[in-house]
């Protein structure tokens, strides 16, 4: 047998030995965050320009938290100086879900340009399957126009699960007639339980110039750069579905499975 064909054959051997590697021990590269949408608005005020902003946050990664990130809010001037940069910590972002976020900062003058940006976040398995994280129920949402760009919202929240939560972030997106986001504001609500309903009120100073707001959109979400808070809350379990006795009698005889052999040919 030559050098050269036994050195084709040792190829081969080799090749095959790696197509027959389990790679399902492999850890697999999880998927970035992605800014999805986002908003910003100016408004005069004392002693300078007030900068409003909202964002939506999406994890496309379905077993995973997003731990510790920090939003970075930069705005310019019309002659390119950058006048405003803030570092905004944000809560966790849950497995394929999305995060909310709105803030604001004071700059001297006016900007004409915001960009938001975002590091990298870290990464937590999930203590629980997806479908444990329940979103917290909001209800009663009306939206009232204060005045040019501003408007108050309000409703409730609820906790879907059966250890209150201690306290919750309160997110409303405004949209125009299009749907696309044109601001938003934030509140904070505390000692929120299963069995009543907490207001939250919150007043949305301005919004992207010549929009108009035609929806919003609230979502409440826990407080907190780590997972901690709401995993404890789906570790305590769901609240049951179905909480009250049934006030009607019951039937004197079971007719299902006669029904069913009724029907029969």
């Amino acid at each position: 047998m030559t050098q050269r064909m036994t050195a084709l054959i040792l190829t081969a051997l080799m090749v095959l030995a790696g197509c027959g590697q389990d790679d399902s021990n492999k850890p697999r590269q999880l998927a970035p965050l992605a800014l999805k949408e986002q908003a910003s608005s100016v408004v005069k005020a004392s002693g300078g320009y007030v900068v409003n902003w909202a964002a939506v946050l999406g994890n496309p990664n379905r077993w995973h938290f997003g731990e510790n990130t920090v939003a970075t809010i930069s705005a310019q001037d019309a002659t390119g100086k950058e006048i405003v940069r803030m570092e905004q910590p944000l809560d966790a972002v849950p497995p394929a879900g999305t995060l909310a976020f709105t803030g604001e900062a004071l700059a001297a003058a006016k900007p004409v340009s915001v960009k938001i940006n975002y590091r990298p976040a870290a990464w937590h398995q999930a203590a629980r399957i997806p479908s444990a994280f329940k979103p917290f129920p909001v209800s009663k949402v009306a939206t009232e126009k204060l005045g040019t760009g501003s408007y108050l919202i309000t409703g409730y929240v609820t906790d879907p699960f059966q250890k209150p939560a201690s306290s919750l972030v309160v997110t409303a997106l405004l949209r125009d007639k299009a749907g696309k986001l044109i601001g938003g504001g934030t509140a904070f609500v505390d000692d929120v339980r299963s069995n009543t309903n907490r207001r939250f009120i919150i007043t949305v100073e301005s919004v992207s110039e010549g929009g108009e707001a035609a929806s919003t959109e609230v979502v409440a979400r826990t407080w907190g750069a780590t997972a901690k808070p709401y995993e404890d809350l789906a570790m305590g379990g769901a609240k049951p579905v179905h909480t009250a006795k049934p006030q009607t009698e019951p039937f004197v005889k079971d007719r299902g499975i006669q029904a069913m052999a009724e029907k029969r040919p």
